[in-house]
Parts: C-alpha cells; sequence; structure tokens
C-alpha cells in the first residue's frame, strides 16, 4: 500500500469480522451502512481507540489517572495512524446552568477579558474571572445563590382548588402516602376542621397553616380503621411554605423537585434583577458594558462589538491577545449558522442540531493539522440548509492537512466525501464485513450494500400521492416559548403531519407547548426537562463541574414558560405519547429486556416450569438484580471492575458465575433446554423463534423486529444503545400495545442515526399508527419523512430571533410548489 494510508488489519471489536481496511489520509472519509452494522465499531471503537492509546503511552502515569481511558481494541494492527481527536454525539442531559457559553468555552474567555481588561469603579479592587462566573461562591448573587430567580410560597400556588376540604387535598403541594396523612392528623389533633372547604377556614386559621414558623409537637390518635390498630405518636408541624421551600432546597430526588416547582412562584431576583451576579461584578464594563449585557447579545452583534473594540489594541498586548481569541472562536460558531444565539442562552433550551454544532466548533478552533478528525453523525439535527455550513468547514479541515472519518447517514454529506466505506450487509451477526473501499461513485457496483440504492443518481424519495382528510383540526392560538411568540398554528387530527424548519426555527418548542397543553387537557401531569435532572453531570461541560447537584434554575424557568393562550380541538385527543431520544436507562442493570417488559413474560415462564415450582421458586428469583437469584459475587453485573492505576479500567469476567450474573443454583431451571441467562444472550431475530410459545414476549420481540433492532441482544444494557436506538425501543414498546383511536403520538427526529433502509421501515409504521386512528406529529429534516407527511408545518425561515413563524403549511406538493423558504427549495431538489 503506497504511504499516505490508514491501514487496519484484523479489526475485530464489537461485531467486526477480522477487517482489513486501508483509508486515505488528508481526505474525508464516509463510513456507511444500516444501523448496527459495525460503522462505529470501525472508526470509534478501532481506529481512535488505537490512536488514544498510542496518545497515553507519551503521557506521565500521574497524568493518565485523571483522563478517561477508551479500552484496548481488538485488533491485529494499525500502522499510518496519525493523532486522533473524536467528536462523538453527547446524548447525556446537561447541567442547568449550562449555557452556550460553557459549551463553546467562550465564557472563560469573556470572563477573563472583564477581569484583565475591564473597566472598574474608582477605588475598586481587580476581581479573578470567577467573579465574573454565576456558577461560583465567588461571582454568584447572594440572594439567589446565581440563578437570577427568587421561588416563593402563596396561597393560589400551593392551594389551587379551595373548594376541596383538607382531607380531600386540598393542600395539593403536600407529599402523599403516610407524611401527607401525617400533617393532615396533627391538624386535626391541633383543632383544626379537615372536613370544611378550604375557602370557608378563617383566614387567620389558613395563613398560619401555610405561613407559621411554630413547629407545635402533638400526641397524634390515629382515626380507626377497618381491621387496623395503631399507636399514638408524637407528630411535629410544619408549616406548608417551610415543607416546600425546605425540601426544594435539600431533596436529592429529581421527581421531587419537578412535583414541588409546581407550587412555587418564580419571579426575578429583587438584588440582582435576574442577572445572577454580584454588584461588584456588574459595576465592571468593558466598552460600556456589563458582562450580563455582553453575554446577552446575538453573537453576530457580540463579535461586532468585539473587532470595533479590537481594532483599539495592538494584536500583541494582552487585550488583544484575549480579543483576538475571544473573537475567532465566536467568529466559527457564527459561521457555522449560530450567529443568533447569546452565551447565556441554556442548553437546554438548545435544539439537537444547535447543541452538536456548538460542539464541533470547539473542537475545529484547534487549527492543528497533521490530525484524524473522527465524528459521529455531523449532520445530526441540522436542516440541510445547515448541513451545507458543516461541509464547508469539514472540506477546509481536510485542505487543512487533516484526515476527516465521518459516521454518517446524510446522503448528502456522504456524496461530498472523498472515500466511502460500507460496512454491512445486515447489523449485528449479520453484519461486520466491509462492502466497499473506494471512491463514491463505486458503491453502485455492489449489490450487497444497503446503501446503494439511495446513492444512485436517479434515486428520488415518494411524494405521498393522496394525502388523508383530517378528521378535525387542533387549533394553537398565541403560542408562546423561547422564539415562539403569539404563534398561530393548525395541525390536522388523523394525520401524519411533519414540522419542519432550520435548526433553532422553534420546531421542538412547538411539540414541547403541544406536549404540555395535550397533558393538562388529560389531567397528566407536567413533564420537565428530566434529562436535565437525572443524566450525569457533562465532565467536558465546565459549568456541570461547578453546578453538580444545584437546583434546576434557568432549566426550570425555561420549561415553566411554555404556553398557549387557547387551544381548540383537544377533546378529539384521549391519549398521549411523546417518544423522545433520552436514555432508556442509566446502568447495565437496565436492558432491553427489562424496559420492554417482554423479560417479565420470561421469568414468569421459568417460575412456571416443573422444577422451579418443586423449588418454589417465583418469578423474582429470575432477576439478576434480586439478591436471591443473582451470582453472589459480581451482585449480578457479571464482570468485576479491575482499577489499573494509570493504565485504562478494566473489566474481568466474574470467575464465579463466568459472566452470567445468575447463581450457579438459578441456572439448574432450564427452558427449552436455555437457562435465563441463554434467554438474555440471544438477539432479538433469534428470540422470535426461540421464545415463540411466550405470547407476551412475541409481542414485545416482534415490535423490536419491526423497528429494524432485530441486531440487539436481550441483555444489552442501556448504557451502550445510541439515542436513535433509544428512541425506536420506545416506539416499539408502544407498538406492542393496543392501537387506541384518538391517540396522539409526538416524536423529536425520530430518524436521527437512522440509514435511509430504515428510515423506510419506521415510515411504514408511523403509517400504521395514522391508519389506525391515531395523530402522529414528528419533528424531523429527513426529506423522505417529509414528503410521505400528509401535512407539513414548516417554520422559520431563520433561527433564533430571525425564525418562530409558519413560514408555509399545507400538503407537501403544494409547500413545494409555492417554494417558500430553505425547506421548499431542499425539497425541491430531492425530487427534481
Amino acid at each position: 500500500m503506497p504511504p499516505g494510508f490508514i491501514e487496519v488489519r484484523g479489526a475485530r471489536e464489537h461485531n467486526l469480522r477480522d477487517v482489513d481496511v486501508s483509508l486515505p489520509r488528508d481526505a474525508v472519509v464516509a463510513f456507511t451502512g444500516i444501523s448496527g452494522s459495525g460503522k462505529s465499531s470501525l472508526a470509534f471503537g478501532t481506529i481512535f481507540a488505537e490512536s488514544q492509546r498510542r496518545y497515553l503511552e507519551s503521557v506521565a502515569p500521574y497524568a493518565r489517572r485523571l483522563i478517561q481511558q477508551a479500552g484496548v481494541p481488538r485488533v491485529a494492527s494499525v500502522s499510518g495512524l496519525p493523532p486522533a481527536v473524536a467528536l462523538q454525539q453527547q446524548r447525556n442531559g446537561s447541567s442547568s446552568r449550562s449555557s452556550v457559553g460553557t459549551v463553546t468555552t467562550l465564557s472563560n474567555s469573556l470572563r477573563m477579558l472583564f477581569s484583565r481588561m475591564g473597566t472598574y469603579p474608582d477605588g475598586a479592587e481587580r476581581l479573578d474571572s470567577d467573579a465574573f462566573s454565576a456558577n461560583t461562591p465567588a461571582g454568584a448573587c447572594p440572594h439567589c445563590h446565581g440563578v437570577g430567580v427568587t421561588f416563593a410560597v402563596s396561597e393560589s400556588s400551593v392551594v389551587p382548588d379551595p373548594s376541596l376540604s383538607i382531607r380531600e387535598g386540598a393542600v395539593a403541594a403536600w407529599p402523599g402516602a403516610w407524611l401527607g396523612k401525617n400533617f393532615r392528623d396533627i391538624l386535626r389533633t391541633l383543632g383544626y376542621d379537615v372536613d370544611r372547604p378550604w375557602r370557608d377556614l378563617e383566614r387567620a386559621d389558613r395563613d398560619w397553616i401555610l405561613f407559621t414558623d411554630e413547629h407545635p409537637v402533638v400526641t397524634v390518635n390515629f382515626e380507626r380503621e377497618a381491621g387496623r390498630i395503631q399507636r399514638p405518636y408524637q407528630g411535629r408541624w410544619t408549616g406548608v411554605r417551610e415543607y416546600v421551600l425546605e425540601t426544594f432546597a435539600t431533596t436529592k430526588s429529581a421527581p421531587i423537585r419537578r412535583r414541588l416547582r409546581a407550587y412555587l412562584d418564580a419571579s426575578p431576583c429583587p438584588v440582582c434583577g435576574g442577572r445572577r451576579l454580584r454588584p461588584e461584578a456588574l459595576a465592571v464594563t468593558f466598552a460600556g458594558h456589563d458582562i450580563a449585557d455582553l453575554a446577552a447579545l446575538p453573537l453576530e452583534r457580540l463579535v461586532a462589538l468585539l473587532r470595533e473594540a479590537a481594532s483599539g489594541h495592538d494584536r500583541d498586548s494582552a487585550a488583544g491577545t484575549l480579543l483576538d481569541d475571544l473573537l475567532g472562536r465566536s467568529e466559527l460558531v457564527v459561521d457555522l449558522g449560530l450567529g443568533y444565539l447569546a452565551l447565556d442562552r441554556a442548553v437546554p433550551t438548545l435544539s439537537a442540531g444547535e447543541l452538536q454544532r456548538l460542539r464541533l466548533a470547539t473542537q475545529l478552533r484547534s487549527g492543528l493539522f497533521g490530525v484524524v478528525y473522527v465524528l459521529d453523525e455531523p449532520s445530526a439535527g441540522l436542516h440541510p440548509a445547515d448541513t451545507e455550513a458543516v461541509t464547508r468547514v469539514l472540506l477546509g479541515l481536510r485542505d487543512a492537512g487533516n484526515s476527516v472519518l465521518l459516521v454518517e447517514h446524510d446522503l448528502d454529506l456522504v456524496r461530498s466525501a472523498d472515500w466511502l466505506v460500507d460496512v454491512g450487509p445486515g447489523a449485528g451477526n449479520g453484519g461486520g464485513r466491509i462492502l466497499h473501499s473506494g471512491p463514491v461513485a463505486g458503491l453502485q457496483d455492489v449489490a450487497a450494500s444497503a446503501t446503494r440504492p439511495y446513492l444512485a443518481p436517479d434515486h428520488r424519495p415518494a411524494l405521498r400521492a393522496e394525502p388523508r382528510t383530517p378528521t378535525g383540526w387542533l387549533r394553537l392560538h398565541e403560542v408562546s416559548a423561547h422564539n415562539l411568540h403569539d404563534l398561530d398554528v393548525d395541525l390536522p387530527l388523523g394525520t401524519f403531519t411533519v414540522v419542519t424548519g432550520v435548526s433553532g426555527a422553534g420546531k421542538t418548542t412547538l411539540l414541547d407547548v403541544l406536549a404540555d397543553v395535550t397533558r393538562h387537557h388529560l389531567g397528566l401531569p407536567d413533564s420537565a426537562d428530566e434529562a436535565n435532572d437525572e443524566e450525569e453531570p457533562d465532565p467536558s461541560d465546565p459549568a456541570s463541574a461547578e453546578d453538580a447537584g444545584e437546583t434546576e434554575g434557568v432549566a426550570v424557568e425555561a420549561a415553566a414558560e411554555r404556553r398557549a393562550g387557547r387551544v381548540d380541538g383537544l377533546e378529539a385527543v384521549s391519549r398521549l405519547v411523546v417518544v423522545d431520544q433520552r436514555p432508556i436507562g442509566r446502568t447495565p442493570r437496565s436492558n432491553l429486556a427489562t424496559y420492554t417488559g417482554l423479560f417479565d413474560a420470561v421469568r414468569s415462564t421459568f417460575a412456571k416450569t416443573p422444577e422451579a415450582r418443586r423449588r418454589r421458586w417465583s418469578a423474582s428469583r429470575f432477576s439478576f438484580n434480586v439478591a436471591a437469584g443473582r451470582c453472589p459475587t459480581c451482585k449480578g453485573e457479571g464482570s468485576l471492575a479491575v482499577r489499573m492505576l494509570f493504565l485504562p479500567g478494566s473489566y474481568s469476567v466474574c470467575p464465579t458465575c463466568h459472566g452470567s450474573r445468575y447463581a450457579a443454583e438459578t441456572l439448574e431451571v432450564t427452558h427449552r433446554g436455555r437457562t435465563i441467562a441463554d434467554v438474555l444472550e440471544l438477539d432479538v431475530d433469534a428470540a422470535v423463534t426461540a421464545l415463540n410459545d411466550i405470547p407476551a414476549a412475541v409481542r414485545g420481540l416482534t415490535a423490536l423486529r419491526d423497528v429494524g433492532l432485530g441486531y440487539l441482544r436481550l441483555g444489552q444494557p442501556a448504557t451502550e444503545l445510541s439515542g436513535g436506538e433509544a428512541q425506536r425501543i420506545k416506539l416499539a414498546t408502544e407498538l406492542q400495545r393496543t392501537r387506541l383511536a384518538g391517540t396522539l403520538y409526538l416524536l423529536d427526529e425520530p430518524t436521527t442515526g437512522l440509514h435511509p433502509a430504515d428510515v423506510e421501515r419506521l415510515l411504514l409504521l408511523l403509517q400504521g399508527l395514522v391508519d389506525a386512528g391515531s395523530t402522529v406529529v414528528v419533528v424531523e429534516h429527513d426529506a423522505a419523512v417529509a414528503l410521505a407527511a400528509d401535512w407539513l408545518v414548516d417554520l422559520g425561515p431563520g433561527g433564533g430571533d430571525t425564525g418562530g413563524a409558519v413560514v408555509d403549511a399545507g400538503r407537501p406538493v403544494d409547500v413545494v410548489q409555492r417554494g417558500s423558504g430553505p425547506t421548499a427549495a431542499h425539497l425541491a431538489r430531492r425530487l427534481a
């Protein structure tokens, strides 16, 4: 092989079948193939992991201990490999205080600029850069602790229905179960009438119950309950306001915090005015603005201001150096089409496409050459108009002397590549082979490739010939949230509707508002941004490290501000299903079988076997999360962690259960010759046949196969699943239930991470839901999905402040013909 190639020999990572492949350097190389074929195993699990391993061998052992290291890849050899940088999709939620500035680290440079070059009041001491951060004790407003809002309890916030009595639940903020009953019984013992409507109680009594700081202790005698005798106990009273505020501030439970947030009134902090910083930090200015003012400016305007300021400074001076760094990194974000974002924009309010491009901008600012950049679907969540900007950046990296490896499904981005590696032909055990490695056009000679038809010059997505007639309409009036301002939009019922628009146009926000108003109509609990609370802090985000364990802050406010003035037509909706890409579990103990519920049926079947009946074992015995059935050595993990100090952390197979997770006695029970551990090792396709005598399991397995997940193992840990796989698992879980007419399905970019062949399969399922009498609303960029819709709602025309309006709405063919906006232009090109 001539010089200038990366040569991989004998790659066996995951499902790769002893793969040999050669990739040109100083080129853009795209990896394609259906989901689960082995693309990421080759690009990330082999090439990047080997590059990182070699680099870390040159790092001091002490420093190596502080670095998250990839495992040693299973490969015979990799030669011609330069240093590599990976940009993977980080699907975990960011901290509530994370912002555009913290993700891009631009806020660090801005704080340094104010610290070193700011204009201070006469007599004021120079402040350290930490004093300009609301996420540090040195900078956070002491009154609101850097959140910018204060929370208060009012009578109306905790007693939403004053016609109810205390016994009937008038104090909605009280917890359920025993503790709520305890508060009620203490009041009854103190002489308050718990059966009288709240509004009929004396004002003094209501105020005492809600706002007193007293803590009387009384002897509570339980009211007699049928068949139960309970002894008196000493009960200590806590006022409702004190209980809510203290629990909200101290609880470690995200669900409890979200529930209590609904009973709090929020208002801007009276000390900092919502600006989150101490007065001494806000007194420092640069170019006539304090740091909160600059952080609130759209990046386009901030760049213009910084350029003007830089013109008055020598580039070699301290100010010139700081401004040059800040300008260079800000301009890259603007070049990627995100100039409408401000540094203080909270991460939970960003679309997936916006966040992906911010991380891309951060990684690509280094200015390195001779490097291999390995990127995981850089087009994910991007409108085709946004993808063009990403393509220009990636080609620029190549022209600067770098190699760019892309795991990608976007066909336009794949066509722009210099070299194509197609992996397949199938997924899981059916994949792991190199079908083509060469110029993109050469793929047309490979008949076994699932990608080949979609890259053919004559390929056109199918346009829905006869759109369905709506059974009614959902009419949302005066929708306000983020960049949507008093928006009116009509959505047809009984149809497949796709919401399109450039990144940041307001698509996901509209979907969130629709979900909120539907939950309210159906009497369901409100849903805050769960991923923001429940995911682990993102170590790559400086705000996460500063903010671990804090309350929701800005993110809570963002969720609370979503609203619609009036909604007509909701009476036709009887059920709501929201299918998103949040992880289905946070630990390896959660897996495909447990999440979908099919494992319950399998365990029940094992419990009914003659041997299990003889031993009087219940279904719980066959769970690796229960002490009785799991391996006592590894506690059901299947492996033991081995700490290697400065070497990569390693896991060894449990010497007792040999990775099965179960106690030896549990594995003595079999069904059709298989132990419960054997069942978990089956992939979905094999399990459909192996478990065909368990109808409840077959329903779930068939649904998983229908959404293209036949290659996944039943025991595959949830932590190994991509966001797209997690979303399809949720969809499969829903598909195995009884189809109910009147159901509203909401999906946010369900094609993320999907090969075009997988997209076609997904479309068939979504169309089937509509045919069964449901309404499906999807936020999507994929042209095949948009053209298969009955109705399109295109938002824009731009992102951020330039978006938030309905550019066009109607049948796809009509939207294309009218040609309003970038979406119509893109669809027209795909049909040409």
